[in-house]
Order: C-alpha cells, then sequence, then structure tokens
C-alpha cells in the first residue's frame, strides 16, 4: 500500500475515493456538488489535519473541497522568515515544489529583508506559523471567514479554546439562512468555568453548540496521544472522535489512514475535558524537568502525584472514571514528553519567556494550559463540591486535595511565586502518599454529574 508524502505528492490510497463516496451517500451529495470540508484555525493540530485530507482525498477534486481559513495580516519576523528559508533549502523535495510553483523567490526576497511574508501567504504553500519545521502539502487557503464557511459540509475547529466561542457566534451569522445542518469536529482541548445555576464545565463543543444552535448530535471531538508534527511525518498514531453514533462511526472510517488509526467513543464531553486537564499538569512538569536539569526521580516524584491528581478530578467528573485511565495517562505522556505546554513551563521555568509574554506565543500558538488552570481551579473551589478530608474528616473543597493544581494556580493565575514553587510544593512533608488520593476517589460517592451539565 503507498502511502502519501509530506511534500504533498499524493498516490491513491486502497478504499480512499470509496470512503469519500459513502461520506458523500450519507450526506446526500449529487455528482456535481462537492463534499465541502473546512477547517477554521490554522494552528499545528487545524493545519496538520487539513494537510492530511488534502493528501489523501484532495486528488478527488470533483468530489471534495478541502479549505483552510485563518486570519489575514500575521506577519512573519525577520527570524522566522529566515529560519523558514533554512528548513526550504535542507529538503530538496520541497525546494523543488516551490520553484515548479514559481514561489521560491519570495522566500529569497523575505531572508535578505527585501519584503515581508504573511503567515497566511505561507500557509498555500505548506508551511505553517506554529509548525515552520515541518513543511506540509500546499493548501486552499481562505481568509474571509464568511466565504469559508457558509455553504460548508462538515467544520473542522482548529481555534484555540479561547478563541472558539467568538469565532462560532461570527459563524452563526452566516448560518442564519442555511437548509442543510452543518457537521463540527472540534480538536479544541480546553475548558471554561461557569458557576450559574450550579458549577459546571464548558467544553468548546458546548460553546459550538450554544453559538452556532448546531443540535449536539451534529458537533464531535477527536483528540488523543499525538504531535501533529509527528503525524503528518508518519509517525503511527491514533486518535478518538467522540460523538453521537451517527456521525462517529462514518467519520471514524473516513478519517482513518494507515499510519492514523481513529477509534470512536460515545463520551464526547468527558473526553473532551480530559483533554484540557493533562495540559494542565503537563506546564508543572516542564517547569519540574528545568529546575532540576532533568532529574528522572524528580520528574517522576512529580508525576506520581500530578496523575493522583488527575485520576481524583476524573472521579468527580465520570461515573465510570476507569475508562478513561488508559486515554488520559497516554494523552498527558505524549504532552509531558513533547507538548507545547510542557515546552511552555520549561521555558518559564528557565526564565526565557516570562507571564507578561502572555499565553500566545510566537511559533508555538496558545498555551491552552494557562486557562485550563484557571478554570479548573474555579471550578473545584465551589464549597458546593465540598469533600471529607481524610485526616482532618472535616468538608473542604476539592481543590484542597489538588496541591499540585493549587500551586500552579498560584504561579500562573495569581503570579505569586516563581516557578520554584512547584519543587517546594513536591517537598512538603505534609503531602500524602499519592495513591490515598486515589484511595480516597475510589471509596466515596465522588461523582459530580452537575459538573459535565448531567442532571
Amino acid at each position: 500500500m503507498n502511502l502519501s508524502h509530506s511534500n504533498g505528492s499524493t498516490h491513491n490510497f486502497n478504499g480512499f475515493e470509496e470512503k469519500l463516496d459513502e461520506l458523500r451517500r450519507l450526506l446526500g451529495k449529487s455528482d456535481g456538488d462537492p463534499l465541502r470540508i473546512v477547517g477554521v484555525g490554522a494552528g499545528a493540530w487545524g493545519s496538520v489535519f487539513a494537510a492530511l485530507l488534502q493528501d489523501s482525498y484532495g486528488q478527488f477534486r470533483e468530489k471534495v473541497q478541502i479549505r483552510i481559513w485563518r486570519r489575514a495580516g500575521r506577519i512573519l519576523d525577520k527570524a522566522t522568515a529566515e529560519h523558514l528559508f533554512e528548513v526550504i533549502n535542507s529538503r530538496e523535495d520541497v525546494l523543488r515544489r516551490l520553484i515548479r510553483r514559481c514561489a521560491y523567490l519570495k522566500y529569497v526576497e523575505a531572508r535578505l529583508g527585501d519584503r515581508v511574508l504573511y503567515a497566511d501567504e505561507i500557509l498555500k504553500d505548506g508551511f505553517c506559523l506554529n509548525m515552520i519545521d515541518t513543511p506540509l502539502c500546499p493548501l486552499k487557503v481562505v481568509t474571509n471567514l464568511q466565504e469559508a464557511v457558509w455553504d460548508a459540509d462538515i467544520v473542522v475547529n482548529g481555534l484555540p479554546s479561547t478563541e472558539t466561542r467568538e469565532v462560532f457566534e461570527e459563524i452563526s451569522k452566516y448560518w442564519k439562512e442555511r437548509i442543510t445542518v452543518p457537521i463540527i469536529i472540534s480538536l479544541a482541548k480546553g475548558i471554561e468555568a461557569a458557576l450559574q445555576p450550579v458549577p459546571h464545565i464548558i467544553t468548546p463543543t458546548l460553546m459550538i453548540n450554544r453559538a452556532t444552535g448546531v443540535p449536539i448530535e451534529n458537533i464531535l471531538y477527536l483528540g488523543g496521544p499525538n504531535i501533529a508534527s509527528e503525524i503528518y511525518n508518519k509517525e503511527y498514531a491514533n486518535a478518538r472522535i467522540c460523538g453521537a453514533e451517527k456521525w462517529r462511526k462514518p467519520l471514524a472510517n473516513f478519517l482513518r489512514q494507515p499510519q492514523f488509526i481513529v477509534w470512536d467513543n460515545s463520551d464526547l464531553v468527558t473526553h473532551e475535558v480530559m483533554g484540557g486537564l493533562k495540559n494542565v499538569y503537563a506546564i508543572g512538569a516542564g517547569m519540574v524537568a528545568a529546575l532540576t536539569n532533568e532529574s528522572a526521580t524528580s520528574k517522576s516524584v512529580y508525576f506520581a502525584h500530578c496523575t493522583s491528581e488527575m485520576i481524583f478530578i476524573t472521579y468527580l467528573l465520570a461515573e465510570e472514571p476507569e475508562k478513561l485511565a488508559g486515554p488520559l495517562l497516554a494523552d498527558t505522556y505524549v504532552t509531558l514528553l513533547k507538548g507545547r505546554n510542557a515546552w511552555y513551563g520549561q521555558m518559564l521555568a528557565k526564565g526565557e519567556l516570562s507571564l507578561d509574554m502572555g499565553d500566545s506565543i510566537s511559533g508555538k500558538g496558545m498555551i491552552q494550559g494557562v486557562s485550563a488552570v484557571g478554570a479548573f481551579y474555579e471550578i473545584l473551589s465551589q464549597s458546593s463540591l465540598n469533600v471529607l478530608h481524610p485526616e482532618d474528616n472535616k468538608p473542604v473543597a476539592p481543590v484542597q486535595l489538588c496541591p499540585i493544581l493549587k500551586t500552579l494556580y498560584k504561579i500562573l493565575i495569581k503570579r505569586d511565586g516563581s516557578p520554584q514553587a512547584i519543587l517546594e510544593a513536591l517537598r512538603d512533608e505534609t503531602l500524602n502518599d499519592p495513591r490515598d488520593r486515589i484511595e480516597l476517589a475510589q471509596s466515596h460517592a465522588f461523582y459530580r454529574p452537575s459538573l459535565l451539565g448531567q442532571p
């Protein structure tokens, strides 16, 4: 079986046209009317997702149209332009492609400082601003949101969770006259906290549902333990698409590739929340790695405490939390190894970044773990969720049993203390054995369905 190449050339996978025809049939597409797929947001994962689809299905031009929207006007700085030029010249296949498309000269001029490059401009040539080192296939880029989405059959949300609500509220204006209901696949990992009428978590799929009125049955979440650049470079990976059965099973089949296995699951919101939770603890892991000079022992101590807190939190969120253990730990593991949130924690601890620079970092995109720290802390601080303290036998807010989360909140949100505080938290002799936290969760009726909007 032939694989598509990361320089944008494609070969016909066995069965790809049949999978496309099947999805077109389910969506009621007639001959001559292409299936319109649009990515909204061009971060690393959103861009790779669009490029995977383009590599696989772009050859069937009469049957499918794949485009990606990103905002216009973002200028590459000189250092990024210089680095991009080095990447281009290190890859003969990319160099030949640009010369063939008469697109190479502008990169030479940008390298010399004679012109500026824009993020949407380079994306058309297959370069994602947040992932310059991994050239993608050329993409069809649209900078007008209305043009991108008004007639889309499938919309892929590649926006950070912090931008999802605002953009989809704008999209809803363009869908007022729609007759057909689109399918939306959200890639966003992050949450917001809401305290009324009861404390509950708002996920990106719920933001989209509320902003657009698209029924939740047509909104799905796709996530998994993976790094975007490695997926595009054909590292073996897997993911889950979660949502209503009507669409998740055909979409899992449509998205599945030899090197990218997509499973399906009915538990939409819980998997989505877990994707946000691991980003919280990844930031702390990066701090510990930097502060201890990559000490394996210190990192393992941190891992024991952070996983016990995550498991404790899942017992509040899920009726059958044990089913989430594997996916959550796998996603956490890959994020600690190579994710942007762990990288961010390292850079903060090394002093190479500061909190004053914000959580949208040039060349990396949005660090979604920062807002997730604030949201999880706020939710778990509510007295209506009180649990019994294992030693004092007094009711306390769940966050009081999560010292790592408390410390991250103090560092990142309150800005009260340096990253060094994460080590002080680990060395606190009053900390309980991480196993005790898990046993406490297992031995009590912890589940709070209202946290995820369940009755």
